[in-house]
């Protein structure tokens, strides 16, 4: 069977709780065409960088899923048909990634500060020695 992760946002009205429905029922179909669903995220409410259907957030969440074609078909269907999913997307994959994805892991300002804080910005750089301005208007001469 084929690896895939699949990610798919539903409507911000919906509670946390109609979200964690909506995943048992997707679980439900894959599991009902002999796919299994391995790791399951829940990203939380996102704000969207542009409006879809008039909404600007969305519940987040991503599935790991080891199954078939069918049952992918069948999974991206009912989810075309289902009002409470706005968008999905559903990649194939070699392996699935151990731990958290890169949402879910938490980022520390100081390290990426150790990164980037100690390379000078574009003003700071030293231009060396500056010629006295009689010289440069007479070199200019």
């Amino acid at each position: 069977m084929a690896l895939y992760e699949h990610t798919f946002l539903a409507r911000q009205d919906l509670s946390a709780q109609q979200v964690e429905a909506l995943v048992e029922q997707y679980k439900a179909v894959i599991e009902s065409l002999g796919g299994t669903v391995g790791r399951v995220e829940n990203w939380g409410l996102k704000s969207l960088t542009y409006r879809i259907n008039k909404n600007r957030k969305a519940h987040y969440t991503l599935m790991d899923i080891s199954a078939p074609a069918a049952a992918i078909q069948e999974l991206e269907r009912q989810e075309r048909l289902s009002e409470d999913v706005l968008r999905f997307l559903t990649v194939r994959v070699e392996a699935h990634e151990e731990g958290p994805s890169a949402m879910m892991q938490k980022r520390d300002d100081r390290e990426r500060e150790g990164r980037f804080g100690d390379r000078p910005r574009f003003g700071d750089r030293d231009r060396g020695p500056r010629r006295p301005r009689e010289q440069a208007e007479g070199a200019a001469e």
